[in-house]
């Protein structure tokens, strides 16, 4: 079986495929100084649970944008699993896609990357893939898959936080979807901040996205918060929440050996 590791700002996600479907996953926060010694005794016993061997884990690929985590997730790799990770971005891994953008492949996001792969498998036409992450990233894929740039904005819960730290009065809240824009209180009125000016920021940023681009683009929401967006605004028309571990393992089959 394939272990896909997805490292990003806030938790790092494993993937458990056989023959390219995903049958088990699991999540732990971020946290770079975390060893491999303690991720395999996490994961083991969660694998456990759901009736997993670890040594059924024959390879591995690791997408990241932590690089402090790198070292840990390759030894746990290595070390534990006996199986040395494919790395995203790094010499010798093959995308199969191009990526046009006047910046070494090594300072792109690699689950941006991974993405761009997965989308373009999955639609096979100009995308926008919207990722609801840390940061909220539109990631701009032509129609032979190759990645063309995008935007990064800043993430749902990062705005929230800042503006709790950087007010003395208003609380610190949790996304959701407002039934008024015009809030009637401290809380309505920051729930819809929030909500209804990403929604703005959506709509305003694809269009933009659009006409730049010249034709038309198929938008994608993908990431932990793309389920309260997907709905709200005619903007999004697809909502695919695998997109990169889909991505993760479309890169290591382009990358597996041939048998000869």
């Amino acid at each position: 079986m394939l272990l896909a590791i997805n490292a990003n700002n806030t938790n790092v996600k494993f993937g458990l495929f056989e023959g390219g479907r995903m049958v088990g996953d699991w999540r732990i926060r971020t946290d770079s100084a975390r060893t491999a010694d303690e991720y395999m005794v996490w994961l083991s016993q969660l694998m456990a649970l759901a009736g997993f061997d670890p040594k059924v884990i024959r390879e591995t690929i690791i997408a990241t944008v932590v690089p402090q985590a790198l070292f840990h997730l390759r030894m746990f790799c290595e070390r534990h699993l006996k199986a040395p990770p494919l790395v995203v971005g790094e010499p010798g891994v093959a995308l199969g896609i191009k990526v046009l953008m006047a910046m070494p492949i090594s300072e792109i996001g690699a689950d941006r990357l991974a993405n761009a792969v997965g989308g373009h498998a999955l639609f096979r036409r100009p995308l926008i893939v919207v990722d609801f992450g840390t940061a909220t990233t539109f990631d701009v894929i032509d129609g032979e898959g190759n990645y063309t740039g995008g935007v990064i904005a800043p993430g749902i819960n990062l705005s929230l936080e800042a503006l709790h730290q950087a007010t003395a009065k208003l609380p610190r809240i949790a996304v959701e979807a407002p039934g008024r824009v015009i809030g009637k209180d401290t809380l309505g009125a920051m729930q819809s901040g929030i909500y209804w000016g990403y929604v703005g920021l959506i709509e305003g940023l694809v269009a933009r996205i659009r006409e730049e681009f010249g034709a038309e683009l198929t938008v994608v929401a993908t990431g932990g918060l793309a389920p309260l967006f997907a709905g709200a605004t005619p903007a999004i028309e697809h909502l695919e929440p695998e997109i990169t571990m889909r991505g993760l393992v479309e890169i290591h089959a382009r990358n597996r050996p041939v048998a000869g």
